[in-house]
């Protein structure tokens, strides 16, 4: 199994005898490409008279020769060829293996700004229509015509109750902590390090809790929600439940959402606790605050209002997350590629609608005065 090839007067001609299965001559393939690649040849004939049996091996030391003919612009013929070798050459020199990147056309900026605006509108009526047919699902539940399987709403809710607590007790601990030190630099100046129990139970009760907890479940949960239910629209199930006549709220988005808000002001209560226990951590271990008198300052700082509205942004909180986990999930492309996308937006889109959401309701207590 060698490479036989004689060159005569600028014609290189390549014999093809016997058999060539697992070809891995590469001196010979590399002297007949060299013999190429220098110019000493005008043309090139490939005479395959004398082949019998060979493998996918041939085919390849084919479209080497003939991709360094064509760097060199020699003209290549094949003699003798069998019909299958011929094609397998044929589609392998088709194949277009750097392919010319698309160049994308530029709209005159009216027309951009058109585009611009037909896609904002259309992703906002395509949310707001999500929105529509979601509580249109709640609705049925409460009045036990929705189709929700019991399994699904344990499974969501198991998921995001007890699996989380740990990654919630460990950030909400250090963030009291943290709280806690920014406090005491200032406080420190008057002498009033005493109030830093005050500030960190106020904190985490109050906003900051809720939203440790929301940022968490977002990159948590919301993404699992949006890969699962993305993975279930690459595999074409979405299509066989509407095939079936079942709503894909009900059964896929309705029992993320209840699980996800029932747990999530639960949550927020461990975190406000962890939280102040971060702080206590500091204000007794660092700054010579007693326990007792830590405890007693954040007991007097405990308001139920604060608390309140802390539980009230965590169940805002839920409903944000699951809506734009289940929406980018149900709403994802037919390829894996898609899949990473709808997880990364709605984690991002999540969190922005929760800060958003958060100015708003602190904007309207304010106004109210609570």
């Amino acid at each position: 199994m060698e490479l036989q090839y004689s060159l005569d007067k600028n014609l290189l001609r390549i014999l093809l005898n016997g058999d060539y299965l697992g070809f891995d001559d590469n001196q010979s393939r590399e002297d007949l490409l060299s013999q190429i690649r220098n110019g000493n040849a005008a043309r090139i004939v490939i005479d395959a008279a004398g082949l019998r049996k060979w493998d996918s091996s041939l085919p390849a030391l084919i479209f080497d020769l003939s991709t360094a003919a064509d760097g060199r612009q020699i003209k290549l013929e094949y003699q003798n060829f069998p019909d299958s070798l011929s094609k397998l050459t044929e589609l392998a020199r088709l194949v277009d293996r750097k392919p010319d990147r698309r160049q994308e056309e530029k709209l005159p900026w009216l027309e951009t700004v058109g585009s611009f605006g037909i896609a904002v509108t259309q992703a906002v009526a395509a949310g707001l229509s999500f929105m529509h047919q979601t509580f249109l699902s709640i609705g049925r539940f409460f009045a036990g015509s929705a189709v929700m399987r019991r399994v699904d709403f344990l499974f969501a809710l198991e998921d995001c109750s007890y699996k989380a607590v740990g990654i919630v007790s460990l950030v909400s601990f250090m963030v009291g902590l943290i709280l806690a030190f920014v406090g005491a630099i200032q406080l420190k100046n008057f002498g009033a390090q005493i109030y830093v129990a005050s500030l960190v139970a106020i904190g985490m009760t109050r906003i900051m809790g809720a939203i440790m907890v929301g940022i968490i479940m977002a990159g948590r949960t919301g993404a699992s929600y949006a890969a699962t239910i993305g993975t279930m629209q690459v595999n074409e199930e979405i299509d066989a439940l509407k095939t079936m006549g079942i709503s894909t709220q009900d059964f896929l988005v309705l029992p993320r959402i209840l699980a996800l808000t029932f747990t999530i002001p639960l949550l927020t209560i461990l975190a406000d606790f962890m939280g102040i226990l971060g702080g206590a951590a500091v204000g007794v271990g660092m700054l010579g605050i007693s326990a007792s008198e830590y405890w007693t300052y954040s007991l007097d700082a405990l308001d139920m209002t604060n608390f309140t509205v802390g539980l009230f942004h965590g169940l805002v909180f839920g409903v944000i997350i699951s809506l734009c986990g289940c929406y980018y999930g149900v709403n994802c492309g037919r390829n894996a590629d898609s899949v990473g996308k709808a997880t990364t937006q709605a984690v991002v889109s999540a969190i922005v609608w929760m800060i958003v959401a958060t100015g708003i309701i602190t904007l309207i207590f304010e106004v109210l005065g609570i």
